[in-house]
Protein backbone atom coordinates (compact mmCIF):
# COMPACT_ATOMS: atom_id res chain seq x y z
CA UNK A 1 0.00 0.00 0.00
CA UNK A 2 1.77 3.09 -0.74
CA UNK A 3 0.54 6.58 0.57
CA UNK A 4 -1.54 9.33 -1.50
CA UNK A 5 1.64 11.65 -1.79
CA UNK A 6 3.52 8.85 -3.73
CA UNK A 7 0.39 8.21 -5.52
CA UNK A 8 0.66 11.23 -6.73
CA UNK A 9 4.17 11.31 -7.58
CA UNK A 10 3.93 8.19 -9.11
CA UNK A 11 1.37 9.39 -11.62
CA UNK A 12 3.35 12.54 -12.39
CA UNK A 13 6.30 10.18 -13.31
CA UNK A 14 3.92 8.00 -15.40
CA UNK A 15 1.59 11.03 -17.07
CA UNK A 16 3.77 13.85 -17.10
CA UNK A 17 7.36 12.52 -17.54
CA UNK A 18 6.51 9.60 -19.44
CA UNK A 19 8.76 7.20 -17.79
CA UNK A 20 8.44 3.61 -18.32
CA UNK A 21 7.39 1.02 -15.29
CA UNK A 22 10.95 0.00 -14.53
CA UNK A 23 12.39 3.58 -13.94
CA UNK A 24 9.20 4.58 -11.97
CA UNK A 25 10.07 1.85 -9.39
CA UNK A 26 13.58 2.40 -9.54
CA UNK A 27 12.85 6.11 -8.75
CA UNK A 28 10.39 5.39 -6.05
CA UNK A 29 12.07 2.22 -4.66
CA UNK A 30 8.60 0.45 -5.42
CA UNK A 31 8.24 -3.42 -6.98
CA UNK A 32 7.32 -2.38 -10.95
CA UNK A 33 4.26 -4.25 -9.62
CA UNK A 34 2.92 -1.97 -7.45
CA UNK A 35 3.65 0.43 -10.04
CA UNK A 36 1.68 -1.46 -12.44
CA UNK A 37 -1.34 -1.67 -10.05
CA UNK A 38 -1.39 2.28 -9.23
CA UNK A 39 -0.84 3.32 -12.93
CA UNK A 40 -4.21 1.22 -13.57
CA UNK A 41 -6.13 3.22 -10.78
CA UNK A 42 -7.62 7.00 -11.65
CA UNK A 43 -7.31 8.00 -8.15
CA UNK A 44 -6.29 7.24 -4.65
CA UNK A 45 -8.67 4.72 -3.31
CA UNK A 46 -6.61 3.72 0.43
CA UNK A 47 -7.21 0.21 1.35
CA UNK A 48 -10.33 0.15 3.62
CA UNK A 49 -9.41 -2.27 6.84
CA UNK A 50 -12.34 -4.52 8.31
CA UNK A 51 -13.86 -1.89 11.59
CA UNK A 52 -14.12 -4.47 14.39
CA UNK A 53 -17.45 -3.71 16.62
CA UNK A 54 -16.27 -1.69 20.04
CA UNK A 55 -17.89 -1.92 23.00
CA UNK A 56 -17.99 1.98 22.90
CA UNK A 57 -20.04 1.59 19.74
CA UNK A 58 -23.46 1.46 21.83
CA UNK A 59 -22.45 4.46 23.87
CA UNK A 60 -21.21 6.86 20.78
CA UNK A 61 -24.75 8.90 20.67
CA UNK A 62 -25.13 9.55 23.95
CA UNK A 63 -21.76 10.90 24.28
CA UNK A 64 -22.34 13.33 21.09
CA UNK A 65 -25.22 14.56 22.86
CA UNK A 66 -23.29 14.95 26.37
CA UNK A 67 -20.49 17.08 24.65
CA UNK A 68 -23.34 18.88 23.01
CA UNK A 69 -24.98 19.76 26.43
CA UNK A 70 -21.44 21.03 28.54
CA UNK A 71 -18.05 20.77 28.06
CA UNK A 72 -17.27 17.41 29.66
CA UNK A 73 -13.33 15.99 30.19
CA UNK A 74 -13.54 12.65 29.13
CA UNK A 75 -13.02 10.61 32.85
CA UNK A 76 -16.07 12.70 33.76
CA UNK A 77 -17.97 11.08 30.58
CA UNK A 78 -16.38 7.49 31.55
CA UNK A 79 -17.57 8.03 35.14
CA UNK A 80 -21.10 8.56 34.25
CA UNK A 81 -20.88 5.62 30.95
CA UNK A 82 -19.40 2.99 33.55
CA UNK A 83 -22.58 3.27 35.75
CA UNK A 84 -24.79 2.41 32.83
CA UNK A 85 -22.51 -0.39 32.07
CA UNK A 86 -19.71 0.18 30.08
CA UNK A 87 -16.94 -2.25 30.28
CA UNK A 88 -14.63 -0.39 27.59
CA UNK A 89 -11.08 0.93 28.03
CA UNK A 90 -10.57 4.66 28.56
CA UNK A 91 -7.84 5.30 25.88
CA UNK A 92 -10.55 4.56 23.09
CA UNK A 93 -13.02 6.38 24.53
CA UNK A 94 -10.72 9.97 24.76
CA UNK A 95 -10.17 9.14 21.37
CA UNK A 96 -13.46 9.59 20.33
CA UNK A 97 -14.22 12.25 22.71
CA UNK A 98 -11.15 14.27 20.83
CA UNK A 99 -12.83 13.40 17.69
CA UNK A 100 -16.08 14.39 18.31
CA UNK A 101 -16.30 17.72 20.72
CA UNK A 102 -17.56 20.65 19.37
CA UNK A 103 -15.37 23.63 18.78
CA UNK A 104 -15.95 26.06 20.01
CA UNK A 105 -15.41 29.35 18.48
CA UNK A 106 -14.84 32.69 20.85
CA UNK A 107 -18.00 35.27 21.13
CA UNK A 108 -17.91 38.66 19.72
CA UNK A 109 -20.78 41.34 19.29
CA UNK A 110 -21.26 42.30 15.60
CA UNK A 111 -20.47 46.11 14.82
CA UNK A 112 -22.97 48.44 13.73
CA UNK A 113 -22.60 51.83 12.80
CA UNK A 114 -24.99 54.24 11.77
CA UNK A 115 -24.69 56.01 8.28
CA UNK A 116 -21.75 58.62 8.22
CA UNK A 117 -20.38 57.82 11.47
CA UNK A 118 -17.53 54.93 10.74
CA UNK A 119 -14.48 54.44 8.56
CA UNK A 120 -12.14 51.84 8.01
CA UNK A 121 -8.79 51.54 6.52
CA UNK A 122 -6.12 49.36 6.03
CA UNK A 123 -3.24 48.77 3.54
CA UNK A 124 -2.93 46.20 1.58
CA UNK A 125 -0.31 44.56 -1.04
CA UNK A 126 -0.37 43.55 -4.74
CA UNK A 127 2.94 42.16 -5.31
CA UNK A 128 5.18 44.49 -7.34
CA UNK A 129 5.30 46.07 -10.45
CA UNK A 130 8.21 47.24 -12.24
CA UNK A 131 10.09 51.00 -12.03
CA UNK A 132 12.69 51.91 -14.38
CA UNK A 133 15.22 49.00 -13.93
CA UNK A 134 14.29 47.48 -10.13
CA UNK A 135 10.77 46.06 -9.00
CA UNK A 136 8.96 48.04 -6.59
CA UNK A 137 6.27 46.60 -3.85
CA UNK A 138 2.59 47.71 -4.88
CA UNK A 139 0.36 48.75 -2.28
CA UNK A 140 -3.08 49.74 -2.19
CA UNK A 141 -4.41 51.75 0.78
CA UNK A 142 -8.42 51.11 1.31
CA UNK A 143 -10.90 53.00 3.02
CA UNK A 144 -14.39 51.84 3.22
CA UNK A 145 -17.52 53.22 4.82
CA UNK A 146 -19.10 50.99 7.41
CA UNK A 147 -22.97 51.71 6.71
CA UNK A 148 -22.79 51.34 3.41
CA UNK A 149 -19.38 49.58 2.98
CA UNK A 150 -19.20 51.69 -0.10
CA UNK A 151 -14.92 51.72 -0.78
CA UNK A 152 -12.12 53.95 -1.58
CA UNK A 153 -9.35 51.94 -3.30
CA UNK A 154 -5.66 54.11 -4.34
CA UNK A 155 -2.42 51.71 -5.05
CA UNK A 156 0.67 53.57 -4.03
CA UNK A 157 4.81 52.76 -3.71
CA UNK A 158 4.71 53.42 -0.43
CA UNK A 159 3.16 52.61 3.16
CA UNK A 160 5.44 55.72 4.28
CA UNK A 161 3.10 58.81 6.16
CA UNK A 162 2.87 61.02 3.23
CA UNK A 163 1.11 58.35 1.31
CA UNK A 164 -1.50 57.49 4.30
CA UNK A 165 -2.21 60.94 4.79
CA UNK A 166 -2.48 61.58 1.21
CA UNK A 167 -4.92 58.43 0.32
CA UNK A 168 -7.20 60.02 3.49
CA UNK A 169 -7.62 63.38 2.03
CA UNK A 170 -7.98 61.71 -1.46
CA UNK A 171 -11.06 59.24 -0.23
CA UNK A 172 -12.88 62.07 1.69
CA UNK A 173 -13.08 64.23 -1.82
CA UNK A 174 -13.82 60.75 -3.46
CA UNK A 175 -16.83 60.01 -0.40
CA UNK A 176 -17.43 64.11 -0.66
CA UNK A 177 -17.56 64.00 2.85
CA UNK A 178 -15.73 63.10 6.30
CA UNK A 179 -17.00 60.06 8.68
CA UNK A 180 -17.65 61.15 12.51
CA UNK A 181 -14.67 58.62 13.16
CA UNK A 182 -12.02 56.67 11.46
CA UNK A 183 -11.20 53.21 12.56
CA UNK A 184 -7.16 51.72 11.57
CA UNK A 185 -5.95 48.30 12.35
CA UNK A 186 -2.91 49.83 14.84
CA UNK A 187 -0.96 50.68 11.63
CA UNK A 188 2.49 51.98 12.37
CA UNK A 189 1.89 55.09 10.57
CA UNK A 190 -0.85 55.98 12.63
CA UNK A 191 -0.29 54.39 15.93
CA UNK A 192 2.60 54.54 17.89
CA UNK A 193 1.85 52.33 20.89
CA UNK A 194 -1.35 50.45 21.45
CA UNK A 195 -1.19 48.47 24.69
CA UNK A 196 -3.29 45.48 25.57
CA UNK A 197 -6.55 46.54 27.22
CA UNK A 198 -5.31 50.59 27.11
CA UNK A 199 -6.13 53.25 24.91
CA UNK A 200 -3.82 53.62 22.21
CA UNK A 201 -0.92 56.30 20.92
CA UNK A 202 -1.75 58.39 18.04
CA UNK A 203 1.48 59.69 15.99
CA UNK A 204 1.09 63.53 16.23
CA UNK A 205 0.98 63.51 12.31
CA UNK A 206 -2.26 61.82 12.11
CA UNK A 207 -4.05 63.39 15.04
CA UNK A 208 -3.24 66.93 13.05
CA UNK A 209 -4.81 65.30 9.98
CA UNK A 210 -7.52 64.11 12.21
CA UNK A 211 -7.92 67.56 13.73
CA UNK A 212 -7.76 69.26 10.25
CA UNK A 213 -10.88 67.14 8.79
CA UNK A 214 -12.84 67.01 11.87
CA UNK A 215 -12.78 63.32 12.30
CA UNK A 216 -12.08 60.83 15.50
CA UNK A 217 -9.50 58.98 14.80
CA UNK A 218 -9.82 55.09 16.53
CA UNK A 219 -7.73 52.05 16.61
CA UNK A 220 -9.03 48.69 16.75
CA UNK A 221 -8.94 46.89 20.13
CA UNK A 222 -5.46 44.39 20.12
CA UNK A 223 -6.89 40.94 19.43
CA UNK A 224 -10.20 41.91 18.27
CA UNK A 225 -10.01 40.39 15.14
CA UNK A 226 -14.62 41.41 14.55
CA UNK A 227 -13.18 45.10 14.60
CA UNK A 228 -11.39 45.15 11.65
CA UNK A 229 -12.78 45.33 8.15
Amino acid sequence: MIDYETFCRLRQLHDEAGLKVSQIAAELHLDPKTVEKWIDQPTYQPRQGVQRPSKLDAFKGQITALLQRHPYTAQQILQQLQAQGYAGGYSILKEFVRQVRPVRKPAFLMLEFAPGECAQVDWGSFGSISVGSTRRRLSFFVMVLCYSRFLYVEFTLSEAMEQFLTCHRHAFEFFGGVPEKVMIDNLKVGVLRHPLGQPALFHPRYLDLAAHYGFRPVACAVRRGNEKG
